[in-house]
């Protein structure tokens, strides 16, 4: 890939990932709220399953992204990463966790993951390609961890506390399933650079 590009990821556990594999990256905070870096950008970070059978650590790689309704907001040659799986991306406004959403999400969309970053890259039209690791799966919600990040990104430690005091099985879960994506995440970036 080229130097020029940059890893555009929403939180600061997706940066330290990127750049722990030796790549480019900058963080872009919730629905790349944060002023966007100069250059070409490259989507990268977590993302939740809309179809069965993608396990946690699943990783794709785009060919198209969506918005909510279906509508084409970028296409592109799917970057080459070993192992990844080519798909559509839907880029939403919110979170969805709740598994009969996503499938709905899916069938109106034909996407088989959903981020929430894809649409405004799509938008700068500085988008050269989204790679993202499945860190739940389609009938597996986040539960309360669903709002354990500020929109800068950071980590809302008072609401990922609450959720493994009220969720503790699911947070556990849901924790362990992110770690495994996150390790997809940097040998995906090492493979990028």
């Amino acid at each position: 890939m080229d130097v020029s590009v940059t890893l555009a990821c929403a939180l600061e556990v997706e940066e330290r990932a990127a750049r722990r594999g030796g790549a480019r990256a900058a963080r872009v905070g919730l629905g790349a709220s944060l002023p966007l870096p100069d250059g070409r950008l490259v989507g990268f970070g977590l993302a939740g399953a809309l179809v069965p059978g993608l396990e946690p650590g699943a990783l794709i790689t785009a060919e198209r992204v969506v918005d909510e309704w279906g509508r084409l907001l970028w296409e592109g040659e799917p970057l080459a990463l070993d192992g990844a799986i080519r798909g559509v991306v839907c880029a939403a406004s919110d979170v969805v966790d709740d598994p009969a959403s996503r499938q709905a999400l899916a069938e109106r969309t034909g996407a088989v993951v959903v981020d929430m970053e894809s649409g405004p890259l799509a938008a700068s039209g500085r988008l050269t390609g989204v790679v993202r690791a499945v860190s739940d799966a389609r009938d597996q919600p986040l539960g309360r961890l669903a709002f354990a990040a500020n929109v800068d990104g950071s980590t809302k430690w008072s609401a990922v506390a609450l959720a493994f005091l009220f969720q503790p099985v699911a947070s556990l879960r849901t924790a362990l399933s992110a770690r495994r994506a996150i390790g997809r995440l940097e040998r995906a970036a090492e493979a990028l650079r």
